[in-house]
């Protein structure tokens, strides 16, 4: 049955259900699988594909001549040592965010919502993940020695990890964020992988999918085992969702530089870092609905709930930004006012005033039912928040370093061709993987959405 819009109030629009008018499993089976196992490639999505993987090329690029040449070729010097890269990496940690609240804490919450986004949510993390794993990895500038950066059983390298290094902190909070969720996504596609292995028809096809199936056959063992790991898995990811960034905030709040040394910068980089998750998730959930008819699955309850946890983090964080101004107000001290002053009035203030147009006037609209039942202005404020997160990023670091304690080492920061083109091709690089993933894998789970169709039948 294919989803027909009828003209409805915005207060009828958010109160659709969480599952449309896709009434039976096999209709729910074959509209979620029939994107993965269809014979036919869709011109759009080739030529979304050919246009992001031009911009991967431009990463590889970009990453070639940091081989050849060095950092050097970055606009960063003396004074500011931290520009694109880890600007780039505290962004794209936090765009990965999202897939984590929405698959794990809900799942132990029992929130229905999180059904038809959560698979793609997920997936969105790891590609982000392996998008910010790229700048560390060349900011040290030897990426050949960046295994020094754990312990190594058995290898003496003559250097090892000082562990009062937040930097040698993120090392291990981001492996195991990543690692935790990479095997609660895998694990979450196993029964599905099992569905497409016996959809199949091409007998290739049906042997990858089912080596990747791990033999699964459905059985009552098979789902209790499932379950079983599937929720630790989750409880595992729970508290991963506010270490992270909480240790990401550590790299600022632990230093003695001016704006950096705030205490309130642990839940503030966690709620802005699950404010731009929801952002990209509303980035990605709004076309994907439309260009594969997914309206039963992805509905506007799914679009409205995710539109208030953005503007009650956009709240907060706009709060955290506010009592920075405040903290160097108060505390009397000189170069804290004067940085407070700097970010206000300073060289770089558009980037202030920008950032608190983005993440403070802008997400205001969504108190409105009538913007939170509109997807082409709520697909424009997701985009907006995204922008704003960057350029919180862009104050925070380049802009403090370049007005620090002396005088004498005040300086200035501008990007090179060089880190423009790398961003742009590590959204390259998570853009090839998305649509890649879309293309070989279900965007949707399905066993999910058929055991929330059961319940729902049951209750009528």
């Amino acid at each position: 049955m294919q989803y027909q819009e009828t003209r409805r109030t915005p207060a009828e629009v958010l109160a659709e259900p969480v599952l449309g008018s896709v009434q039976t499993y096999e209709q729910i089976t074959d509209r979620i699988a029939s994107i993965v196992l269809t014979d036919k490639i869709q011109l759009g999505w080739l030529v979304a594909l050919t246009i992001a993987m031009s911009m991967l090329g431009m990463m590889g690029v970009s990453l070639l001549g940091l081989f050849y040449w060095g950092v050097g070729v970055w606009g960063l010097n003396n004074r500011v040592d931290w520009g694109f890269d880890i600007i780039n990496l505290v962004w794209w940690i936090g765009i990965g965010h999202a897939g984590t609240l929405i698959s794990a804490i809900l799942l132990i919450f029992r929130q229905e919502w999180r059904t038809s986004i959560n698979r793609f949510a997920e997936a969105m993390t790891l590609f982000a993940v392996a998008c910010a794993g790229i700048y560390p990895t060349f900011h040290t500038g030897r990426p050949w020695l960046d295994w020094w950066l754990g312990p190594v059983p058995g290898v003496s390298t003559g250097m090892w990890p000082n562990f009062r290094s937040p930097l040698v902190w993120d090392v291990f909070a981001i492996s195991t964020y990543a690692s935790v969720s990479i095997l609660f996504w895998y694990v979450g596609l196993v029964p599905d992988l099992a569905t497409l292995r016996d959809r199949a028809k091409n007998k290739y096809i049906k042997v990858i999918y089912g080596l990747f199936a791990l033999g699964w056959r459905g059985s009552a063992m098979h789902w209790k085992r499932y379950n079983t790991a599937y929720t630790i898995l989750a409880g595992l990811s729970m508290p991963l969702v506010f270490s992270v960034h909480t240790v990401i905030s550590f790299d600022f709040a632990t230093s003695q530089v001016p704006g950096w040394h705030v205490t309130i910068f642990p839940p503030y980089f966690v709620a802005g870092a699950v404010f731009a998750g929801f952002a990209m998730v509303l980035t990605l959930a709004i076309p994907l609905r439309h260009v594969y008819g997914l309206q039963d699955f992805i509905t506007m309850r799914h679009i409205n709930n995710m539109a208030k946890i953005m503007l009650a983090t956009g709240i907060f964080v706009v709060y955290g930004y506010f009592l920075e101004l405040f903290f160097g107000w108060y505390s009397g001290n000189e170069y804290e006012m004067a940085l407070t002053y700097n970010r206000l009035f300073g060289p770089y203030a558009w980037s202030f005033w920008a950032l608190i147009f983005c993440n403070g006037v802008v997400p205001q609209l969504l108190w409105s039912t009538r913007v939170r039942s509109n997807e082409v202005v709520l697909f424009g404020i997701a985009n907006v928040v995204s922008v704003g997160m960057w350029l919180e990023r862009f104050v925070i670091i380049p802009v403090s370093l370049t007005r620090t304690f002396l005088p004498a080492s005040w300086g200035w920061y501008f990007p090179t061709r060089w880190e423009l083109s790398l961003f742009f091709g590590s959204i390259g690089l998570f853009l090839t993987m998305f649509f890649l993933f879309i293309r070989v894998l279900p965007m949707i789970s399905i066993f999910e959405v058929r055991e929330l169709a059961h319940h729902k039948m049951h209750e009528h």
